[in-house]
């Protein structure tokens, strides 16, 4: 099961990185960084994956078990979530200012910007 989460998460971060590469604007650069920064979410909840592991939340009638899942790698899954929107949001801004003040996205057209 875990295997396949991995190939999951290396294909998403692989797919996002090659868009990334080969993308010729703004908008579309900023959602191929999003389809990477979904394979870390995959990537951390495989991690933390543990079979038949209940959540680590203890009441007084069912005594702690050996195996809980690991609250941290949860943690920073929704961390990762929360940054994640924060970044995209602010590139997409940033791509907003970029075609107001040149009229275009394509990196190749921002010649103003060379320096």
């Amino acid at each position: 099961m875990t295997v396949y989460a991995y190939l999951v998460s290396g294909a998403l971060l692989l797919l996002g990185a090659v868009g990334m590469v080969r993308s010729r604007d703004l908008v579309h650069t900023v959602v191929c960084l999003s389809v990477s920064q979904s394979g870390t979410f995959v990537l951390l909840l495989a991690i933390g994956y543990q079979r038949n592991a209940p959540a680590p939340v203890f009441s007084p009638p069912s005594p702690p078990t050996t195996a809980v899942t690991d609250p941290l790698v949860q943690a920073l899954a929704l961390t990762d979530i929360v940054v994640s929107g924060t970044v995209t949001a602010l590139l997409l801004a940033l791509a907003i200012q970029v075609a107001k003040q040149h009229g275009t996205v394509d990196p190749d057209g921002l010649t103003a910007l060379e320096g």
